[in-house]
């Protein structure tokens, strides 16, 4: 029988190392998509996710269970991400189709059902809607992430954020306009895409 969340976390914060492996191997691959669409490589995402598991441990006799281990993790998670970005005060290249329509188990492959053609015109749009993401504000990208990925409902991410319903409901929105806007001024292939995609391309469409 598989332990809760809440028995790993007791069993941890009494020392007992095999129980907080195990909260690890359980949450290992979420903490590192999410680490992985900040900071848009496996090098530096495995370096992440591997803080994030730090923070956790040593933070983990602080956690009161008022939230979810899991909506407390994802807390842990974003607060170590917007502090490497603030530290190399750049963005991270992050592809929003790439975290659509991949899975935190597999990164980014190319895909057999296009042209060799087709996947180079893929590869471009990827790259420009790179570009569209690197001029939103970390906590734009955080919330996409935590709604278009990970697939978080409003309630969790209230939680994670520390917020009212309201305010991550018009979080989303401005994020979402956001990034549409940037991506309307990229250039006529973009554009191409898009208008593919209305037209019931295979493409998923940010909505």
């Amino acid at each position: 029988m598989q332990l809760s969340d809440e028995v790993l976390v007791q069993k941890s914060k009494q020392g007992d190392l095999d129980a907080f492996n195990e909260l690890v191997l359980r949450y290992e691959s979420k903490v590192y998509s999410v680490a992985y669409r900040f900071m848009g490589n496996h090098a530096d995402a495995s370096d992440l996710a591997q803080e994030t598991f730090i923070r956790l441990y040593q933070a983990l006799s602080g956690f009161r269970g008022d939230s979810s281990f899991s909506t407390w993790l994802y807390r842990v998670t974003a607060n170590a991400c917007r502090d490497e970005l603030r530290k190399r005060q750049r963005r991270c290249n992050v592809s929003m189709e790439e975290m659509i329509a991949s899975s935190p188990a597999n990164m980014p492959v190319a895909d057999s059902d296009y042209s060799p053609e087709e996947t180079v015109q893929r590869r471009e749009v990827q790259r420009q809607v790179q570009d569209c993401l690197n001029e939103l504000t970390d906590d734009h990208r955080l919330i996409l992430v935590m709604r278009e990925i990970q697939g978080l409902s409003y309630e969790e991410i209230a939680g994670v954020l520390q917020c009212s319903l309201g305010t991550v409901k018009s979080r989303i929105s401005r994020a979402r306009n956001a990034l549409k806007e940037k991506m309307k001024r990229k250039g006529e292939l973009l554009s191409r895409h898009s208008r593919q995609i209305g037209k019931g391309g295979k493409e998923n469409a940010l909505s």
